[in-house]
């Protein structure tokens, strides 16, 4: 029986980000730490198997309320299914044949959930590369996270950027550019210029998450894109200089300048508080590891923290102080 495995990785977003919505610029990096791994194999029918966080099933209506609380109302079946339906359209507009042969598909996830890891999309990305595989087609790289943004914002009204997908589908360590310069379109998706980086330039890195808690990206992006969108000038200069931030972050990288790397770290959430309403059990987060030396920003919408710090012992002052707050930290295993 043919067997097919895919998985995607979490990430990080090191700088630059939430600009990636708004024609800015992104630096990011994998956290193989954790993933969505797919497995699909031939079968009668087509099959999606519920995994745990589609579960329909409770011993009390407490139960019931925890999980809506850590996962929300929806599982990964609606992504899966969203991806199969956008990729057999891609494939038929195209005029690529389908054979005929049915599968069945299943995922699990060890990616928190709701903080900020990119965990939605990692499992349309490992969903994708079994259906690529299964059928022997191929969507070039370059087109890969426009399509799997295609899934979230059309399919299933997810708001979101490119940055995730991005990541996901190159891995290592990339730096993103999405402005209208950058822009180009092929098959009816846009695409900008990415540019793989060197891991080992990388000055040490963390990264941190909440254990009990956890908040939908759409709780950030939605009203940012709104001010966004009106004109709000805080809003639209903010997003310049995350791209900023950004490029001169590529610079700091290539130039071994770490100290300059984690004064933009601290920039880049030092601008998102002054635009955005943040959380206070998420801005403890930030706070306490500054307390230690490091330097911290989120990692995405919120519920997860990204920085630099000096050496072992900061690491290990990072991780108690950390702890005490209920948040685990980890060093990302950075896979190419």
């Amino acid at each position: 029986m043919l067997i097919i495995r895919k998985k995607a990785y979490a990430r990080a977003g090191l700088l630059g980000n939430p600009s990636d919505g708004y024609f800015g610029k992104t630096i990011s990096f994998i956290v193989g730490n954790f993933s969505a791994d797919v497995v699909l194999y031939e079968w009668d029918d087509v099959e999606i198997v519920l995994a745990q966080q589609d579960a329909a099933r409770f011993r009390s209506v407490h139960e019931l309320t925890n999980d809506v609380k850590m996962h929300g109302y929806y599982g990964g079946i609606r992504l899966v299914k969203a991806t199969i339906k956008r990729f057999v359209e891609y494939c038929t507009k195209r005029n690529i044949p389908l054979h005929s042969r049915n599968f069945s598909i299943r995922y699990a996830s060890t990616i928190p959930r709701q903080v900020g890891l990119a965990g939605s999309s990692s499992i349309i990305v490992a969903t994708l590369r079994a259906l690529m595989a299964f059928y022997d087609v191929t969507i070039p790289n370059y087109l890969q996270p426009s399509f799997v943004l295609s899934v979230e914002r059309e399919e299933l009204g997810i708001t979101a950027g490119l940055q995730d997908r991005v990541i996901q589908v190159y891995e290592g360590l990339v730096y993103m550019d999405f402005s209208h310069e950058a822009e180009k379109s092929e098959e009816g998706y846009r695409y900008y210029t990415y540019e793989s980086m060197d891991t080992g330039l990388l000055p040490r890195v963390y990264v941190a998450y909440h254990n009990g808690l956890s908040e939908p990206t759409e709780i950030f992006h939605n009203d940012l894109g709104g001010r966004y969108r009106r004109g709000d000038v805080d809003v639209v200069q903010a997003m310049k200089r995350f791209a900023g931030i950004a490029s001169e972050g590529r610079q700091a990288l290539m130039e071994g300048n770490h100290d300059l790397l984690a004064k933009l770290i601290n920039e880049n959430f030092d601008l998102r508080k002054q635009i955005a309403q943040l959380p206070d059990w998420q801005c403890e987060m930030v706070k306490v590891a500054r307390e230690c030396g490091a330097s911290a920003k989120f990692a995405g919408s919120g519920g997860a923290i990204v920085g630099t710090y000096n050496d072992e012992n900061m690491f290990d002052e990072l991780c108690g102080r950390l702890e005490e707050i209920g948040v685990r930290t980890i060093v990302p295993e950075i896979v190419c």
